[in-house]
């Protein structure tokens, strides 16, 4: 458990998260979120880079980010992937750098070893695709101006936007370098690979 440890009166912390979206990084960065509200941080600014990575994590950062009880701003300060922009537009102030792009693609599946696949299994894997991206693409959709079509078009083809798409697809609100002014508290989440 990572414990969070703030001088007394702190208003505004800073949290660097560049990792894969799985149990163990969703629990490390839940359990900081979860400091910062237990000793009344007003904002927490979080750098973001993910390469993505489980959409069950991806929904529940999603919807916990979106209820902390603190200002939340969110930076892409590389690469924003997959499941990770559900994460992403949780943040109330939404930011990218310059060189940072947004990767898009459509719910998937790994099978790790020979499987026999029959019609309902497909039927069921392909229901549970199409509702996951369904949420997905409500979230979307509700942070940016983006339309189902458009959405359902970056569901098809996997596609790599930048920083200026994103502000105009209102998916950010400025573009800019990400700075930690001197003195402020840093916490550095990193996970063993």
């Amino acid at each position: 458990m990572i414990a969070l440890q703030v001088p007394p009166n702190t208003k505004t912390i800073y949290v660097t998260f560049s990792a894969e979206i799985n149990p163990n990084t969703t629990e490390g960065l839940l359990a900081v979120m979860a400091g910062a509200a237990n000793q009344r941080v007003q904002e927490v600014y979080l750098a973001l880079s993910t390469p993505g990575g489980n959409v069950r994590e991806g929904m529940n950062l999603y919807n916990v980010l979106k209820g902390v009880p603190f200002d939340l701003t969110i930076h892409n300060g590389g690469t924003v992937d997959s499941i990770g922009n559900a994460m992403f537009l949780a943040g109330k102030k939404r930011y990218a750098t310059d060189n940072a792009t947004f990767m898009y693609h459509g719910v998937g599946f790994t099978i790790n070893s020979p499987t026999r696949l029959e019609e309902q299994h497909l039927r069921e894997r392909l229901d549970s695709i199409l509702a996951d991206q369904k949420r997905i693409g409500g979230i979307i959709a509700r942070h940016s101006n983006l339309n189902a079509r458009q959405i359902a078009t970056l569901f098809r083809r996997q596609q790599t936007k930048d920083a200026s798409w994103a502000i105009d697809k209102g998916i950010i609100h400025e573009v800019s370098d990400f700075q930690i002014p001197p003195g402020s508290p840093v916490v550095s989440l990193v996970f063993q690979r």
